[in-house]
């Protein structure tokens, strides 16, 4: 599938060829920065995705909370990001599978860490997961909470969209109160691209009906496939390019993360180049075309 674009705008098309604005028209470019995750150069470490993201031009770090000790440590965390000087924009809470008993059992616990952590290292945003529909406690007061949370501090908690799960033909709603915050009372969310491929969902009527809402983006790519694929930009069948032109429109101020999947590159030069694949698309793409206002001559 070769990589899906958006509309005539300085941005390359199909065939390879770029569409730069005529005469009338004026390029814009949202105050958005472009970070990297670094759950997107797993499995190597932390302390790698700061040196590729600097070295490669990303404006930003989101650090993924995992087993990486480094991950979970503010002091070796903010030594990274003073030595790179590449700032930290985001927290993802650790909110997987593989990491619930990463900052303790307790889910609020995890997110007053994070919001702790957040605090600390300068960083806007932290990222949730809705909870697991069998944390049924968590889940009765998790609306109101992060909106109490969202309240008493400067950080916000955008809680991420999610997906069903699939098994043997079967569809099991693994979150509550729901996979899709659209519905729900948050006041930011984080739009995740390779979450709305499995979900089947339109990125860009959510990205329209969220609004001021949308606070954070994790760009990747899908094929649509049962499993969270988080491919590289234009890899899939996600509207990828056709978000970045919106989120442009839009003068989105947020920041747009690069959340790919280069467990499969054999060597870090392929990871490297996979990042600066994502990177050059993204920048590519995150921009619009405004028509100027015509200029009224003035009469003799």
């Amino acid at each position: 599938m070769g990589p899906a674009r958006g509309r005539d705008s300085p941005a390359a098309r199909l065939d390879g060829t770029v569409t730069m604005p005529t005469p009338d028209e004026t390029v814009h470019v949202p105050r958005a920065r472009v970070a990297l995750s670094t759950a997107s150069v797993y499995p190597e470490s932390t302390a790698t995705a700061f040196e590729m993201a600097a070295r490669l031009g990303y404006d930003g770090i989101e650090v993924m909370v995992s087993t990486d000790l480094v991950s979970q440590d503010v002091s070796a965390l903010q030594r990274l990001s003073d030595y790179h000087e590449l700032p930290i924009v985001a927290i993802h809470a650790p909110c997987l599978l593989i990491t619930q008993r990463v900052w303790g059992t307790e889910p609020w616990g995890k997110l007053q860490t994070a919001q702790r952590t957040a605090e600390q290292l300068g960083a806007s945003v932290v990222v949730v997961h809705p909870p697991f529909r069998w944390q049924r406690e968590y889940a009765k007061g998790f609306v109101a909470g992060v909106a109490a949370m969202n309240d008493e501090t400067d950080v916000r908690f955008a809680v991420e969209n999610m997906f069903p799960w699939r098994a043997r033909n079967r569809e099991i709603q693994a979150y509550l109160p729901d996979h899709d915050p659209t519905d729900e009372d948050y006041t930011s969310v984080t739009l995740d691209l390779s979450h709305t491929s499995v979900a089947g969902d339109d990125a860009i009527a959510m990205a329209r009906e969220l609004r001021d809402r949308l606070a954070h983006v994790h760009l990747g790519d899908g094929s649509g496939a049962a499993k969270d694929e988080h491919l590289v930009p234009g890899r899939g069948t996600q509207p990828c390019a056709e978000l970045l032109e919106h989120l442009a429109d839009i003068d989105y101020s947020g920041h747009v993360v690069l959340e790919v999947n280069t467990r499969r590159c054999t060597t870090h030069e392929e990871r490297e180049n996979d990042l600066a694949e994502a990177l050059a698309f993204t920048r590519l793409n995150l921009v619009s075309s405004v028509v100027k206002p015509a200029v009224k001559s003035k009469r003799r």
